[in-house]
């Protein structure tokens, strides 16, 4: 085994917070901190890390403190060549879920040396309508923070009430830069922010409107959530037994889009790209890697697999996904070359094959009403227009709704702010299928107006839903959606 150990090469002391990071989770750990770690050891700067954690995981905010912030990211190219990543960019952690620590928290971003406020909250946490866009203003956790806007529970409450209060002060405001797998996120994060300002003070959104930045960013790398098995594997390869040790993907990307008035750190130097526009990055993204891990989530598991690698290992699947990305993404995605989006699923089809990762397929499919309107859906749309085949997306559509049905019928929760409403969608008395699938898509929160009324879709997805109730063998149907490349609309 080939280990490469990169100690941290800089002095916390040295640097002071310049950025508040909310979600402390692995993936802003294993990402936007360790292009933090490089930039400041290139560069310096005070451009240090706040990170904090709404609600849960108190825990984790104690061990990197007993750490003193220093934790370890283990990169895997393979199950035998790793990385070894010190990483100590992050000088301050924060439980928000705690009113002391939510009010210095709060402290942290009203002060003038706070320049960026960062975000990975997943799509959930922006409360924002997946199919229009728009704040949900009768979501339970917006009514609160509508009602108190000194002790605010969500991200989007702590953002309005930090610029209050700066605004207040005569301080410049901060920009505010999702790092959230949501396409143009930088315009959904201002329009949530906006969108609660607005509930709690005319005057204080329009400040808001006139000086904040919402950049939009683009993030790729790979960082499952750790298991038992994971932290064993870590240990018996490199002998960490920290708690706080982040595992990922070699293959690191940040695409942002150059829009900071007060400053920003010197990210290029560690490899960001830093451009006008990230929409062409960030469409390709959704629709190629994320869009391929969802249809590998609910296919993937409903064939009996358990984590991406393991899927991987099936050939008609691995087709699959490589017909989904250049017969139903790649025309699409008319800003990019063909050379490019030929190379890109490349890449991604032996990202997936990573064997070191263990990513499991329940994880990607969390919150699937929030994902798959930008993943599948917008793509699927465009090819409709086209009178072009998305047999493949139509299958993972169905294989989404048969998975929640089943899920339904077995009382498997399955971590999704919309759970209540689809299990109630999947569990109606029909006379058939098609009524089935007329009914979901009708739900007006995940699918589009123009999916509702397209009968000869709804047949379609009819006709797989059944066969996936009737147990035909699955492998086929997708063998079955390659050859689907006819003119079927």
């Amino acid at each position: 085994m080939e280990i490469q150990q990169i100690p941290s090469a800089i002095n916390p002391d040295q640097h002071q917070v310049g950025l508040v990071h909310i979600g402390l989770g692995a993936f802003h750990r294993g990402h936007q901190a360790v292009y933090l770690e490089k930039t400041l050891a290139q560069h310096g700067g005070d451009w240090m890390i706040a990170s904090a954690n709404i609600r849960s995981n108190y825990q984790l905010v104690e061990q990197l403190e007993a750490a003193n912030y220093c934790y370890p990211v283990v990169e895997y190219t393979d199950s035998q060549h790793l990385v070894v990543r010190e990483i100590k960019a992050i000088k301050q952690a924060f439980f928000a879920g705690n009113q002391a620590e939510r009010q210095q928290l709060l402290a942290q971003m009203s002060t003038a040396s706070t320049k960026i406020v960062t975000l990975t909250v997943t799509e959930k946490g922006y409360y924002l309508s997946p199919s229009s866009g728009d704040l949900l203003l009768d979501n339970p956790a917006i009514v609160y923070d509508i009602e108190h806007p000194d002790a605010p529970k969500t991200a989007l409450g702590l953002i309005v009430n930090a610029l209050k209060q700066r605004c207040s002060q005569g301080t410049p405001a901060f920009t505010v830069l999702s790092c959230d797998n949501m396409p143009h996120n930088g315009i959904r994060t201002k329009n949530a922010v906006l969108g609660l300002a607005r509930a709690q003070d005319a005057s204080l959104a329009a400040w808001i409107e006139a000086q904040v930045a919402f950049p939009s960013s683009m993030v790729d790398r790979i960082v499952p959530a750790l298991s038992a098995d994971d932290l064993q594997k870590i240990e018996a390869d490199t002998g960490i037994t920290t708690p706080t040790v982040v595992k990922c993907e070699a293959f690191c990307q940040w695409v942002v889009e150059e829009n900071f008035p007060t400053g920003r750190p010197q990210w290029e130097c560690a490899g960001v790209q830093m451009v006008a526009d990230v929409s062409t990055y960030e469409t390709m993204k959704l629709r190629m890697l994320n869009g391929s891990h969802s249809l590998l989530a609910y296919l993937g598991q409903l064939a009996g697999y358990q984590s991406v690698a393991q899927a991987m290992q099936n050939n008609d699947i691995r087709k699959f996904l490589e017909h989904y990305m250049q017969q139903e993404v790649a025309p699409t995605l008319t800003a990019c070359k063909a050379e490019e989006l030929l190379s890109y699923s490349q890449q991604l089809l032996t990202r997936f094959e990573n064997d070191s990762l263990q990513h499991q397929l329940s994880q990607i499919a969390m919150d699937g009403s929030q994902k798959l309107p930008q993943r599948w859906l917008s793509g699927l749309i465009e090819q409709q227009q086209k009178q072009a085949s998305s047999a493949a997306t139509e299958l993972g559509i169905a294989g989404w709704l048969f998975y929640i049905q089943q899920a339904a019928l077995q009382k498997t929760p399955i971590n999704d702010p919309l759970e209540a409403e689809l299990f109630a969608l999947v569990l109606a008395q029909y006379s058939n299928s098609f009524e089935l699938i007329s009914e979901c898509l009708s739900q007006q929160d995940v699918f589009p107006p123009s999916m509702t009324t397209n009968s000869a879709l709804i047949t379609r997805l009819a006709a797989l839903f059944d066969a996936l109730q009737a147990k035909e063998d699955l492998l086929e149907m997708m063998r079955n959606a390659c050859k689907s490349t006819d003119n079927n609309h």
